[in-house]
């Protein structure tokens, strides 16, 4: 499972949506030296934000704005998410360049570049009507409140 903390910055019904840095899950990975999300993420500094969906345990209801959560997803998610998205089109541009060879050099581009759209066409059709979308949608897994300050703790710092 993977895991990430955040800050929540608005709750909907069933979900709430999370700022998040992803450095800890940067820092696990193999790639990250080569890889874009980590590269932009660090020259920009922006933060991801993401919608994690409620479960069982951590209702939506039960968070707050500038709540501490931890978000989980599933690595099978992520797994048939990478599979899904890579290794489809790529096969559909692999099978119908091997359709088009007996027709030439030209017909083999074209086909490779329709293959590879026709690839992109099915994904899309697959995430979007056949498989589940909360599937690959991170979940809520703890929260957190936020530390409140106190401004007036009557404890007074000498030098």
């Amino acid at each position: 499972m993977l895991r990430e903390m955040g800050r929540v910055v608005a709750v909907e019904t069933a979900s709430v949506w999370v700022e998040t840095i992803p450095s800890s899950l940067c820092g696990k990975c193999a790639a990250r030296a080569g890889c874009g999300q980590g590269i932009v993420s660090r020259a920009s500094g922006h933060r991801g934000l993401v919608q994690a969906l409620e479960t069982s345990a951590v209702r939506a209801r039960d968070c707050r704005v500038d709540d501490e959560v931890e978000i989980e997803l599933p690595e099978s998610a992520v797994l048939k998410g990478s599979l899904l998205v890579y290794f489809a089109p790529l096969l559909f541009a692999i099978a119908a360049v091997l359709l088009a060879q007996p027709y030439g050099e030209f017909a083999t581009v074209v086909a490779f570049v329709l293959g590879l759209a026709a690839g992109f066409a099915v994904v899309r059709v697959v995430t979007h009507w056949l498989l589940p979308r909360q599937s690959f949608e991170p979940r809520l897994s703890s929260v957190t409140q936020p530390q409140t300050s106190v401004a007036n703790s009557g404890v007074i710092a000498r030098h």
